[in-house]
């Protein structure tokens, strides 16, 4: 399989074993604790941030960013092409929508049910800022310190905190957002909710892609490392 086939499929693939655990670990919680919110959330967080650092360790000799955010600012570093980023971002997208359609029918649910769950609001909207750039931040500041092999552990821990200090639950993730539009249980979002979501995370990463680049001057080699060098060691497995 060709190079940027092989990312996108691991990219897919990912990114639907992502989805599915954010969802199917909501409606775990919901249906185990079914009377505490706050038990449902720690639940949903710790499944989440441990599913993120063996996804991450796992894929990312092919490609793991799991997030069009993440596969944008490589690009605008330059480590990607327009075309690579286009088949990641279709590729991370559908996966998610998979990964929600999955976890529907573990849990013996309908397939796709579209979500009434409404999250609006500017606070929300600002915490999804908030937890886009601090995410970027963490990515692209770990691989500055040319500790790649830290940085699964680093999104793992940062996304479990932010499901607590963020008024969004930090989704920090379009697609994500999209997905979980096909699931009306716990971690579900109405689709009306859903494109100032994605909005938010898009202003996030324009400001974590300027603050990168004034924090770490030499933030495009990391972005390369991260891309160029993990996918030419997948090639030679």
């Amino acid at each position: 399989m060709r190079g940027l086939a092989r990312r996108a499929l691991a990219e897919l693939v990912g990114t639907a074993l992502l989805v599915a655990t954010v969802v199917g670990s909501g409606i775990a919680a919901s249906r185990l604790s079914p009377d505490d919110t706050g038990l449902q959330l720690l639940e949903n967080a710790l499944a989440t941030g441990a599913v993120l650092v063996a996804l991450i360790i796992a894929f990312q000799p092919v490609s793991a960013a799991f997030n069009p955010v993440v596969t944008l600012v490589e690009r605008w570093l330059g480590a990607i092409s327009w075309r690579e980023a286009g088949a990641l971002i279709a590729a991370q997208i559908l996966g998610g929508t998979l990964g929600t359609l999955l976890a529907n029918l573990m849990f013996d649910l309908p397939a796709a049910t579209i979500s009434t769950h409404q999250r609006t609001g500017a606070g929300l909207w600002l915490a999804e800022v908030v937890a886009t750039v601090g995410l970027l931040l963490v990515i692209f500041g770990t691989a500055r310190t040319g500790r790649k092999d830290m940085v699964a552990v680093a999104v793992g821990g940062y996304i479990t905190a932010a499901y607590w200090f963020t008024s969004s639950t930090s989704f920090a993730n379009p697609a994500v957002t999209v997905a979980r539009m096909f699931s009306d249980t716990f971690a579900g979002i109405s689709p009306a909710s859903v494109l100032p979501f994605v909005a938010m995370q898009l202003v996030g990463g324009v400001l974590a892609a300027v603050l990168i680049r004034l924090l770490y001057p030499h933030a495009a080699e990391a972005a390369a490392e991260i891309t160029t060098e993990n996918t030419s060691k997948g090639q030679a497995r």
